[in-house]
């Protein structure tokens, strides 16, 4: 069984099965997704339905990106005046096709996404991060695991000759293993495949923008990835 981890979605249905497709995943892989399905793409309520129907037929860990609890939040009559400008609209027009049962299963999704994984190696998988020196179990405000950036931040601050036995390194990396996280598009430092700073693995290669999606393998670090989206999606903006 190989492990895969899977960046942000973002409503790009089309891309996925490309990144499944390209990797050569089987139902015998496991999948471990780092949120962020919806809000971009005109593909979100596909997405979903997409996700339910494969981990019906195969090992899928789905974690909880902000997007998601924003849509969450949408479908339970709690909106967000602000999500409608970075996605919202989107994956709204895309709702108001689907009937109330059909809504209802993807509440039951939503509500069922995890905030972080750790696996049997002490690897963990969470959307954005963490602040405690302690880790995850230890976080004091939940949301911070798919909101807070300054894990990343950090990591790419980093002097990467500092060693982690320097008392100035951070505690925070001393935790787990290794790292995966989602949410900060590694385009933002002019990168456009799955980047790794200390122990910190950041997979958001810009699927939600003008980027690509893409899926590593945990273990090999090999990847593979998607068209850029406005390819896929011609005559869409994403999230411009």
């Amino acid at each position: 069984m190989r492990k895969f981890v899977i960046g942000d979605i973002h409503g790009g249905l089309r891309a996925l099965k490309q990144v499944l497709e390209r990797a050569d995943v089987t139902i015998e892989d496991q999948l471990i997704f780092l949120g962020d399905y919806v809000d971009g793409w005109s593909e979100s309520p596909q997405v979903i339905d997409f996700l339910i129907e494969l981990s019906q037929r195969q090992d899928c860990i789905f974690l909880r990106g902000n997007h998601d609890e924003l849509l969450l939040d949408w479908l339970n009559g709690k909106d967000n005046e602000l999500w409608h400008q970075h996605g919202g609209e989107s994956t709204i027009e895309g709702y108001s096709k689907l009937s109330s049962v059909h809504k209802q299963k993807h509440i039951a999704f939503l509500e069922s996404l995890r905030n972080y994984f750790l696996d049997d190696k002490n690897r963990l998988f969470v959307h954005a991060g963490f602040t405690n020196l302690h880790g995850v179990s230890h976080e004091h405000f939940p949301k911070m695991l798919y909101w807070e950036r300054t894990l990343w931040e950090t990591a790419l601050a980093l002097d990467p000759k500092l060693s982690a036995a320097d008392v100035t390194y951070p505690k925070r990396f001393k935790v787990y293993r290794e790292v995966f996280i989602g949410h900060t598009p590694v385009t933002r430092i002019g990168e456009n495949t799955p980047q790794n700073r200390a122990n910190i693995w950041n997979i958001d290669t810009g699927a939600a923008f003008k980027g690509k999606l893409s899926i590593l393998d945990i273990d090999t670090k090999s990847y593979w990835q998607s068209d850029v989206l406005p390819e896929l999606y011609p005559g869409e903006k994403g999230r411009n």
